[in-house]
């Protein structure tokens, strides 16, 4: 009697965290700011039609059908989390088609930030958190609609009552919490799954259809590209993580805007001349060389997929058109740690500055392979010597990139060396640990 009063508890436990986990899967936002209690309070439409299915068709077939839809359903729970890291990030949903190729730079950021143990274990967790949901997800699924099967007549009474209720609800627009009671957001979600694969395909042939476009300036020759810059040196430097939003809109954007025009007025006491403007970019929050590409190539490249169409192509380019034009140019990317095929092969840079080959010998500053004045100090010595030839050059500064701790200060222009007076820098700032804690901080160490 005891054992079977035990098994009888752990089966309806059993049951009841099957339950959980489909109400979670279903009822689960794509969202983090939408992951509240009351995201929880609806019934998903979703859940009903499956336990209908389930009941309604033979037991076998039933049976494969439910083991489909819960891998299905395992492999959108698996969707929406990326989707909170992308909406999070980037300000927009994952792209099922494009997106892969984001992951590998992620990692790499994260484990510049955080360090290479908790990248690995990052990882490692991601991969079996998605095996585990993909498998167990149709378990509980089947585990529900088994005991469904055993309480047919409660099962059809309290589906039809859910199913009224649902209705009622959907009719009369009533929410809980900001959300509709009646929810079919696993179908909505799912069906802007499929319209974004459709959606990347058409804009696959419609971007094919850009490339392919006559390009005026490709044929120009050489003595007529870039003759009003004659004789200049061009540098194109990117402040990664620098945008408007530092100067507008933002808590701290006046205290920038009197550093700005403090060090405006020393350029102009020194014979410099500055402008500004605002241009918008075709990437938010992060994957930085969608706009690189679309600078250089003069076309839209809002996603990976554009960008993977653009590289393979022969576009000219803003590079190409400086060196076609007499200019030597040159990449100066810092955190790069390896060899940019890209830069050769498309944007046909002459020559490429990176982590290995400056000879920086101070520390890392999290993400930042060095400090922007290393850099530019490097840069400075190699490129822009007495009687030196033109040079047109992207300099992807890299101090001012998230995590955005620690920060190195300045030092003396001529003490800059091979970088080891920086050595005492990182300990004096604070980790990424601890700035990340809190919204507050992370707000205040990007200001």
């Amino acid at each position: 009697m005891n054992r079977e009063r035990v098994r009888a508890g752990a089966g309806y436990t059993i049951t009841v965290l099957a339950a959980a986990l489909i109400w979670f899967a279903l009822l689960a936002p794509n969202k983090i700011q939408e992951l509240t209690p009351g995201a929880f309070l609806r019934i998903p439409i979703e859940g009903l039609v499956v336990v209908v299915a389930a009941l309604l068709l033979p037991q076998r077939t039933g049976r494969v059908v439910v083991v489909i839809i819960g891998v299905l359903l395992g492999v959108l729970v698996i969707v929406k989390g990326l989707d909170m890291g992308y909406f999070d990030t980037l300000d927009r949903p994952f792209n099922p088609i494009s997106d892969w190729s984001t992951f590998g730079p992620a990692i790499g950021v994260f484990r510049d930030s955080a360090g290479a143990g908790w990248a690995n274990a990052a990882v490692v967790g991601a991969i079996l958190l998605c095996l585990v949901l993909v498998v167990l997800v149709p378990l509980a699924l089947v585990r529900l609609t088994s005991v469904t099967r055993r309480h047919r007549l409660a099962a059809l009474r309290t589906v039809g009552v859910l199913t009224v209720v649902w209705l009622v609800c959907a009719l009369t627009g009533l929410q809980f919490g900001g959300s509709p009671f009646a929810s079919r957001s696993d179908a909505t979600l799912a069906y802007a799954q499929v319209s974004e694969i459709d959606t990347a395909l058409h804009d696959k042939q419609t971007f094919g259809a850009e490339l392919s476009a006559n390009d005026p300036y490709a044929n120009l020759p050489a003595d007529q590209l870039l003759s009003g810059l004659r004789g200049k040196d061009v540098i194109v430097a990117v402040v990664e993580s620098y945008g408007q939003n530092a100067v507008q809109n933002s808590w701290f954007a006046a205290q920038d805007d009197k550093a700005l025009v403090a060090d405006t007025a020393k350029l102009q006491a020194a014979g410099f001349q500055s402008r500004s403007g605002f241009l918008r970019s075709s990437t938010f929050g992060g994957i930085s060389w969608l706009a690189h590409s679309t600078f250089q190539s003069g076309l839209w490249v809002d996603s990976q997929q554009r960008y993977n169409q653009l590289v393979a192509s022969n576009r000219f380019t803003l590079t190409g058109a400086f060196g076609k034009a007499g200019w030597r140019t040159v990449s100066d990317i810092p955190s790069d740690e390896s060899y940019w095929k890209t830069g050769r092969t498309f944007y046909h840079y002459d020559d490429f500055y990176n982590a290995t080959n400056v000879g920086y010998q101070g520390p890392k500053f999290s993400y930042a392979a060095m400090p922007d004045e290393y850099s530019l100090s490097v840069f400075q010595h190699r490129e822009l010597g007495p009687s030196h030839a033109p040079v047109m050059s992207e300099i992807d500064l890299v101090s001012s990139h998230t995590p955005w701790a620690p920060l190195p200060h300045m030092v003396p222009w001529d003490e800059v060396g091979d970088g080891s007076i920086f050595d005492p820098q990182p300990a004096e700032g604070r980790t990424p640990d601890q700035v990340w804690q809190h919204a507050s901080d992370v707000q205040a160490n990007y200001a």
